[in-house]
C-alpha cells in the first residue's frame, strides 16, 4: 500500500470520526488542527484506524504519535 492510499483511507476514517466530510488530513495535521479532536475522540480514532487496517497500536506507538504523518509511517510499517 502506498503512502497516498493511506492517507486516502484515513481522510475517510477521520470524515468518519468527527462526523466532518470536509476533513481532510495530511503529514502535518495534529489534533490542534481538528476541533472536536479530544482525548476520548482520541480513542475513537486509534481504534477505527487499527479496524480499518486490520492493525494494532499499543500504548507506546500511539503516545509517540506527534501528527498525522507519524501515524501514516507507523501503519506503512505494520503492513510491510
Amino acid at each position: 500500500m502506498t503512502r497516498e492510499e493511506v492517507f486516502d483511507k484515513l481522510n475517510k476514517v477521520f470524515a468518519d470520526v468527527f462526523d466532518d466530510e470536509d476533513i481532510v488530513v495530511n503529514e502535518d495535521t495534529t489534533a490542534d488542527d481538528i476541533e472536536d479532536w479530544d482525548s476520548l475522540e482520541h480513542i475513537n480514532l486509534v481504534v477505527a484506524v487499527e479496524n480499518e487496517f486490520n492493525i494494532k497500536f499499543n500504548m507506546g506507538e500511539v503516545n509517540s504519535f506527534k501528527d498525522v504523518g507519524a501515524m501514516v509511517d507507523n501503519i506503512l510499517e505494520k503492513l510491510a
